[in-house]
């Protein structure tokens, strides 16, 4: 078992995108459950505001990995070793992968209508398909559908944190082995977003000053909680 890295009382277990990839894949064919949540510093600040989240992050949720550059050089400022980002978006495509190779079946629940069925490909077997529109009165109806068709992998396409306190609050009830939220995935899937290879990919974590330089100095609309970020580790 990994130390845990806890950056502002979220436990953030520092996998490698091929560990994590490789735990949910068998873990899943073996029907363990997993809530998993990527952590970048935006989602680690969002429950330093919000207690109901900090508590789901500390508490319910199963594997916490370390989504983006600020939460890898965090982890490694406290003292602890986080040896690479597992970006959400390419933990799910490559979990998508693997699924398509295991036959396991998936279910994509959020987004704009439409977004979902178009995040299908090819060899993969979709169990079902919901839109992220919904009353907390179909919230019964949409559950049963996840349960009934056979998914075993849940992606949650909801946004942050809506995505993860919905399932947490209805984990119990879902059948599915591996639930995860994953934003706005589905709408990069359906537009063709093109993603770094691992050849091209920065690699953050080898520079701890040029990775805080980086994420300290990034998107101006987040540059407020970004510094309050900084400050507090």
């Amino acid at each position: 078992m990994k130390e845990i890295a806890t950056i502002l009382g979220v436990p953030v277990i520092p996998y490698t995108m091929d560990e994590a990839v490789a735990k949910l894949t068998q873990d899943t064919l073996q029907r363990k459950r997993n809530f998993v949540v990527t952590a970048n510093a935006e989602i680690i600040m969002m429950a330093q505001d919000d207690k109901e989240y900090k508590t789901l992050l500390a508490e319910t949720a199963d594997l916490i990995l370390p989504d983006g550059a600020g939460t890898v050089w965090a982890g490694n400022y406290l003292g602890y070793t986080v040896p690479e980002r597992v970006a959400g978006y390419d933990l799910y495509l490559r979990l998508l992968e693997e699924a398509a190779r295991n036959k396991i079946p998936v279910y994509f629940f959020g987004g704009k209508p439409g977004i979902a069925e178009e995040a299908a490909a090819p060899g993969l077997h979709v169990a079902g398909c919901r839109n992220g529109y919904f009353s907390a009165e179909e919230e019964p109806e949409i559950i049963e559908d996840i349960n009934r068709s056979g998914a075993a992998m849940l992606f949650a396409a909801l946004g942050a944190p809506k995505q993860e306190k919905w399932l947490a609050q209805y984990r119990d009830r879902l059948k599915p082995s591996l639930l995860m939220g994953i934003g706005g995935s589905f709408a990069g899937r359906q537009t063709g977003m093109a993603l770094p290879s691992d050849e091209t990919a920065q690699p953050f974590w080898k520079n701890a000053g040029a990775a805080k330089i980086r994420f300290c100095g990034a998107r101006r609309k987040k540059q407020e909680k970004i510094t309050k970020y900084c400050r507090q580790i």
